[in-house]
């Protein structure tokens, strides 16, 4: 689809058009590439939102979600978010999927109690290391998940006492109220750093 530019307001065009190459070319705040396809046309693959992006205090950026999807791919993986905010390394908030977690200290001979325990657990919190390990050579230096803390409360689009939900009506992370609410653990992850 293609439009020489917004019909109502002109003043605007400047604002949201770049000409690249000649070309004129809307800027949606996504981030993309582009891909061949099977019939050798190349076309855009949607791979962030602009708005989402992390930089680093080193001034590097990085694409938080590919990382979160891949790793939570990962069975013992139920929710993450990438951090690293004007931080020198990235990092990571995870939920560990408790199903899958209660199963594999069952497995190891470990007592399960409850995952608010078990995520201080150091063998827990090996493991969900060797799980960070395994998808960080997938990813370049900088987007490598260096640290992370494990929680024990998923993050919900509402809340029955009306608290600030952490989740859109799509599911998608709100990255602000979860930063705000994990402040402190946010924190701990960053002192001496």
């Amino acid at each position: 689809m293609s439009c020489s530019g917004i019909t109502k307001n002109r003043d605007k065009n400047d604002e949201v058009f770049q000409i690249i190459d000649g070309k004129k070319w809307f800027r949606t705040g996504d981030i993309g590439k582009l891909i061949k396809g099977p019939d050798g046309r190349a076309f855009l693959k949607i791979t962030d939102r602009k708005k989402e992006l992390l930089k680093t205090s080193g001034g590097k950026y990085v694409a938080p979600a590919p990382i979160e999807n891949r790793i939570k791919e990962d069975f013992l993986v139920e929710q993450l978010m990438v951090i690293g905010d004007n931080q020198k390394f990235v990092s990571a908030l995870i939920l560990p999927s408790e199903a899958a977690l209660k199963s594999w200290c069952l497995h190891k001979k470990m007592a399960w109690t409850n995952l608010e325990e078990m995520i201080q657990n150091k063998k827990v919190i090996r493991k969900y290391q060797k799980v960070i390990d395994s998808y960080n050579p997938e990813f370049g230096h900088i987007e490598q998940i260096k640290k992370f803390k494990l929680i024990a409360t998923p993050w919900l689009p509402i809340h029955e006492d009306g608290a600030l939900a952490e989740l859109t009506p799509t599911l998608k992370l709100k990255r602000r109220v979860i930063r705000e609410k994990y402040s402190s653990e946010i924190l701990a992850i960053y002192e001496g750093e």
